[in-house]
């Protein structure tokens, strides 16, 4: 976690426009070695620079730079993105020129896996990111963008606040009945919100069973004799 990784963040192949991000402490000074135009060490964090990428004396690309500085980032550590033109050839001499100033290449998913031991974002967040790229249905996307923007998480966290409110009244009750001050609570308060809970939980994982029918969808079989129409359900 102490390195500075790189990678090509947009699909491989020719295009209008490559992004090759950078994140890690040295990201900002591993660019600057290779960028002519404004020091990008004293320039303001989110901010879009115009300049050159160079070796040496030769220019490589026109680009545009985005800095963005610790920590509010994705990853919450300093993260570069250089937006070059989308040349095979132009990306991969610019990443090239990334890795021989010291950055390492990012393994699949490692800017997420950045994201989420620095706390930046948790379990199901991270794994609402690879079912947002892989969605293949508008419910599908809507399903992800909740979930990665902290709705189910919420719920989560809510019912856990609820749950453990609910064990420190019972606590304090047993260990300290002598209290006047404390409200009392009884079987018949506690059988309340236990089913209360049991209603959100039932919510959560009835969500959940939606969630996986939606992004992985439902194994079926069509059995029947020929020419019964087992083609025809299957296309309509």
């Amino acid at each position: 976690m102490n390195d500075t990784i790189a990678a090509i963040s947009t699909s491989s192949g020719k295009g209008a426009i490559s992004i090759i991000r950078l994140s890690g402490q040295e990201s900002i000074n591993i660019v600057n070695n290779i960028f002519k135009g404004k020091d990008l060490n004293k320039i303001p964090s989110h901010t879009i620079n115009y300049g050159y990428i160079i070796n040496g004396n030769e220019i490589i690309d026109e680009v545009l730079v985005s800095v963005m500085k610790a920590p509010k980032t994705y990853t919450t550590e300093n993260i570069v993105e250089i937006n070059c033109h989308g040349s095979i050839a132009t990306t991969n001499k610019i990443l090239e020129l990334v890795l021989n100033q010291g950055a390492r290449l990012a393994e699949p998913g490692e800017f997420t896996k950045r994201a989420f031991l620095n706390g930046r974002i948790d379990l199901t967040q991270s794994e609402a990111v690879i079912e947002l790229l892989n969605s293949k249905s508008e419910k599908a996307r809507k399903v992800a963008i909740n979930t990665l923007t902290g709705s189910t998480t919420q719920k989560i966290r809510e019912f856990r606040e609820k749950l453990n409110d609910l064990i420190a009244n019972i606590s304090v009750n047993i260990d300290y009945p002598e209290y006047k001050d404390i409200e009392e609570i009884t079987i018949d308060d506690i059988n309340i919100n236990i089913n209360k809970l049991l209603v959100d939980l039932e919510e959560i994982i009835k969500e959940s069973k939606n969630h996986s029918i939606i992004t992985e969808g439902i194994n079926t079989v069509i059995i029947g004799r020929p020419n019964v129409g087992k083609s025809s359900i299957l296309n309509k």
